[in-house]
């Protein structure tokens, strides 16, 4: 999974406003699927369909998580923590992966006691209908994600967005597992639960990746660098610039460089330089923290990058 780029232009107000909208519609679509999941698992005895029943449940469990987590994270920063509380949105992300893990495992084991004794399975029919409802209702959930990520870069909704996209993988997945096992050999339902739960596996790896991203403070991928190199740059008085560090932590942004500036500047020249290389790195990076250090070029060292 790609690194997310610097946020759009949106006011710090309205990215915590579609963040808490994220999380309270994460956890009333889940809440909603484990009723209808739990009610046809109960009919069907499907032990694919218990494995998305699982997954819902885990998917109610982080997003609970994620909703005090996203809560922290978009607290001002305070006397403790003066780079704000970012973070807490990375950690969400490694709570949410074992959660997810642990699923997986248990799928794992109860798809294989499925596998050596199949059952015929009972009113399929009836788990087909919930998990077309449940295709429908996590498409519509992921539509308002991918707008709410669009707009605040957030880990956290990331992470709770790969839940619901592998969902809708798995529910269709799941609907074949119900029909071919209900018109043919039974194994075929805890066949699908183990690809289910070795998927599952895999989307835990992906939330930690990125999660361990943010908490190791990764710089911003390669084009993003580039851009604010050539920002800089822009400014007709710069003459470099170096040491260049950026980080991210959660959806705060934060760019450190040693500016290089001619020789001759007085202190207030190289201030205002300094003051306009800023004011065009948060335009084009909202809500970025900036801080520029200023050298004379004759001393300025361009060895780091």
């Amino acid at each position: 999974m790609p690194s997310p780029g610097p946020a759009p232009q949106v006011s710090s107000e309205e990215q915590a406003r579609l963040m808490r909208l994220a999380t309270y519609a994460s956890i009333s679509v889940a809440a909603v699927l484990i009723i209808a999941k739990g009610a046809a698992w109960g009919v069907s005895g499907s032990v694919s369909l218990l494995a998305t029943l699982v997954d819902s449940a885990l998917d109610a469990l982080a997003s609970l998580v994620n909703l005090f987590a996203v809560h922290h994270a978009l607290s001002p920063a305070d006397r403790e923590h003066r780079f704000g509380h970012g973070k807490a949105e990375a950690l969400s992300g490694l709570g949410q992966a074992v959660f997810i893990a642990g699923s997986s495992l248990f799928l794992l084991f109860q798809a294989g006691r499925r596998l050596l004794n199949p059952v015929a399975l009972e009113a399929w029919d009836t788990g087909v209908a919930v998990l077309v409802f449940s295709m429908a209702l996590t498409a519509v959930l992921l539509a308002f994600q991918r707008h709410v990520i669009a707009r605040t870069g957030s880990t956290a909704i990331r992470a709770d967005a790969l839940h619901y996209r592998s969902d809708l993988l798995v529910s269709a997945g799941v609907i074949v597992a119900l029909v071919l096992s209900a018109r043919g050999w039974g194994g075929f339902d805890a066949v699908f639960a183990i690809g289910i739960a070795l998927y599952i596996l895999y989307s835990a790896w992906e939330i930690v990746r990125q999660s361990l991203d943010h908490l190791m403070d990764r710089e911003l991928p390669d084009e993003e660098r580039e851009r604010i190199k050539a920002l800089v740059n822009a400014h007709p008085e710069v003459r470099g610039l170096h040491d260049l560090r950026t980080r991210r932590a959660g959806t705060n942004l934060f760019i450190q460089l040693h500016l290089e500036l001619d020789d001759d500047l007085s202190l207030l020249q190289a201030h205002h330089i300094s003051d306009e290389v800023e004011a065009a790195l948060r335009g084009a990076f909202s809500g970025a923290e900036v801080i520029v250090h200023k050298d004379p070029v004759s001393v300025a060292s361009t060895a780091g990058e």
